[in-house]
C-alpha cells in the first residue's frame, strides 16, 4: 500500500552503521540465514532515535524510544528472518525502511513490553509494508502526536492496507488484518478447488461456502 515516506528531524539523525555481527550476537543463526545477512544486505545503518530528548515527545511504558534503521539490499528484497533477527537484537520498536534497485519501502511489526515481563519484548508475525516507492518521493513530516507511543501507532497505522474502525485499538485491528487475510487465503484455495470440481452437487455446496467466506471478508474489510 502507499505510505507516507516521512522527514526525521534533524536532531534525531544518528547514521551509525551496525555491524552484521552484531545482529548475528542476538540469534541462533543458521547456515541459510547468515547467506541471506551476507548475500541480500550490503548495508544495516542506524538512521534515527525518536526519543524525548531528541523529539521533545514523552515516551510511555510501551515505548521508550523508536528507532529508525535503514537497510541497503543487495537484492530485490529482504527475507522477514533478517528483519525479526535485528527487531530481536534491538531493545526497542524499529522503523525500517528497505532501499535497493526497486525504491524504498517501509516495514514495521507491531513490537511491545511482555505484560508477564517487562524486560522482555512481544514482536508481532505480522510486517506492515508500503509499497515500493521512487527513491526521489517527497518526505512528509512525522504525525503529531501526544507522546512517542501515539506516534508510533500513527505510524504503524499508516502502513496496514485496513483502516482503523471507530475507536478501535492497534491490538484490535491487527487481529482483524490477520483475520482477513487467513479469510482470503481460504477464499483463494477453495475457489481454486471449485474451477476443478466436476460434481454439480458438491460445486452447489462449494460455492455456498465460497459465498459465506467473502461475506466475512466484506465485514472483516470495513
Amino acid at each position: 500500500m502507499t505510505a507516507p515516506l516521512y522527514q526525521y528531524p534533524a536532531k534525531t539523525l544518528l547514521g551509525r552503521v551496525v555491524a552484521k555481527q552484531r545482529i548475528l550476537a542476538h540469534v541462533r543463526a543458521t547456515a541459510r540465514f547468515r547467506d541471506r545477512l551476507r548475500d541480500d544486505v550490503g548495508q544495516i545503518n542506524w538512521h534515527a532515535k525518536l526519543a524525548h530528548n531528541t523529539l521533545n515527545l514523552p515516551g510511555t511504558d510501551d515505548v521508550q524510544e523508536l528507532q529508525v534503521f535503514v537497510i541497503t539490499l543487495k537484492g530485490d528484497d529482504l527475507h522477514r528472518d533478517v528483519l525479526r533477527a535485528i527487531d530481536h537484537a534491538i531493545p526497542f520498536p524499529i522503523l525500517f525502511e528497505l532501499q535497493g534497485d526497486r525504491g524504498i519501502r517501509v516495514t514495521a511489526a507491531y513490537k511491545r513490553p511482555s505484560q508477564a515481563d517487562p524486560s522482555k519484548w512481544v514482536l508481532d508475525d505480522h510486517y506492515a509494508s508500503s509499497d515500493w516507492l521512487p527513491a526521489v518521493t517527497p518526505r512528509q513530516p512525522l504525525p503529531t502526536a501526544i507522546d512517542l507511543k501515539q506516534l508510533y501507532q500513527q505510524i504503524l497505522r499508516s502502513l496496514l492496507p485496513v483502516s482503523a474502525r471507530q475507536g478501535e485499538a492497534l491490538p484490535d485491528q491487527l487481529e482483524r488484518l490477520e483475520l482477513l487475510e487467513s479469510l482470503k487465503k481460504d477464499a483463494a484455495k477453495l475457489a481454486k478447488r471449485l474451477r476443478s470440481e466436476k460434481q454439480f452437487n458438491r460445486k452447489v455446496e462449494m460455492n455456498a461456502e465460497l459465498r459465506t467466506i467473502r461475506e466475512k471478508i466484506a465485514n472483516y474489510d470495513t
